[in-house]
């Protein structure tokens, strides 16, 4: 809906309103002349003649509104919806939003936001940034499409490499936020999971060549095969370590591995190849004293090498310290201290209070799950931490 009156408005922020409207027109109607037989079309017809009719009332519209309707790429509210080479709406409206004209981590932040149901605040951390200043990003990728007259155009087959790896971030992304829910009740946003998973397999049918995308799928089936053991009956969180691993997904884990395999004949292999290696290091021991920790330092060694980023430091980290000792774990993460992305994340501050607990240093690892808790907002992390702080001896 947003694509299709974007062509209409040249102008994202008035299309947004207009799709607004057309939900309110919508919960108006529809209650009493009954949910249409295709529902799409209505309210891209309700969110463009919305934008229509602003545009009549606009001072400019003797100017434009003539080019707009006689427009013949203009697309109406049929063919809008039904453009053959991306045969899903979701899936054709991120990669319309996914638009080169715009930096990659503008693309990606602002098809987050308006596109995929994440607020400003759950698209802030997941780039580690505080939310005005993804409001600022956001604000400012918008006023470039409107300053540049980028179009907004659903694009060809010809066009999707161009924009592959936007689209791939941004699933990728959608994902992380419902594998951990920034804050609520639940560890897991179900729905960002599914959708996200809907959306890499449609990617692989739409591009089965494409290695990053075989691995991002591969990456996602390896990690949410666990999300049954993630979570005790009572609702609690369990860590990797104590998970019944019998209760995991043995045929997703099958499929992403072969996935895996068929990602990494890609040289050099993408960053979601290399991610979803790791994952199926993880996958494939028989027991958490089985892991593999070596190969696993050594694959973030190479993502590191493919992709830097404090995230990825902070997971070497951790496999340092269970491949080689609590301590160069902790030395690992004290070399993060001073990363300014990782200020308030909490999971740095979770590392290094399990190394110091297994360290003997009791007073620094209560003051580490402190810090942690202070940074939680998830309530079953929080729980788990309460009482990870509640267990430490006096």
């Amino acid at each position: 809906m947003l694509a299709a009156t974007v062509r209409v408005t040249r102008d994202l922020d008035l299309a947004e309103e207009c799709v607004q409207d057309a939900y309110a027109s919508a919960l108006s109607a529809w209650p009493t002349s009954g949910v249409p037989a295709r529902a799409g079309a209505w309210l891209t017809t309700a969110a463009r003649n919305r934008a229509l009719d602003l545009l009549r009332r606009d001072q400019t519209a003797r100017r434009h509104l003539p080019l707009l309707l006689d427009d013949p790429t203009l697309p109406g509210p049929e063919s809008a919806l039904d453009t053959p080479d991306i045969p899903d709406d979701r899936l054709r409206l991120i990669f319309t939003c996914c638009h080169p004209g715009l930096a990659v981590e503008a693309q990606v932040a602002l098809t987050l936001r308006l596109l995929c149901g994440l607020t400003t605040a759950e698209v802030a951390r997941a780039f580690l940034v505080s939310e005005p200043t993804m409001a600022a990003r956001i604000t400012r990728a918008k006023k470039k499409i409107a300053n540049a007259r980028i179009p907004y155009r659903v694009p060809s087959s010809a066009d999707l490499p161009a924009r592959v790896e936007a689209v791939l971030s941004v699933v990728h992304l959608l994902y992380t936020t419902g594998h951990t829910a920034p804050s609520g009740t639940g560890l897991i946003r179900a729905d960002l999971v599914q959708r996200s998973l809907d959306l890499a397999r449609m990617l692989r049918e739409l591009l089965p060549r494409d290695t990053g995308v075989a691995a991002l799928l591969a990456l996602i089936l390896l990690t949410d095969a666990r999300s049954g053991a993630r979570t005790d009956p009572g609702g609690r969180l369990v860590l990797l370590g104590q998970q019944d691993r019998s209760l995991w997904d043995r045929q997703a884990i099958s499929e992403g591995t072969q996935l895996v395999r068929e990602a990494l004949r890609s040289r050099p292999p993408s960053r979601y190849a290399l991610m979803a290696a790791i994952a199926a290091v993880h996958s494939e021991a028989p027991s958490w004293a089985a892991t593999d920790w070596a190969e696993l330092v050594g694959l973030y060694d190479l993502l590191m090498a493919t992709w830097p980023s404090p995230v990825v430091a902070l997971n070497r980290a951790v496999a340092v310290g269970f491949a080689h000792g609590p301590l160069a774990g902790l030395h690992a993460l004290d070399e993060l201290s001073a990363e300014p992305q990782l200020a308030r994340y909490a999971y740095l501050a979770v590392a290094r209070a399990e190394f110091l607990e297994r360290l003997g240093r009791i007073v620094e690892a209560r003051l580490a799950f402190t810090e942690a808790l202070m940074l939680t907002e998830n309530e079953v992390e929080r729980a788990f931490l309460e009482e990870r702080l509640a267990a430490l001896p006096d």
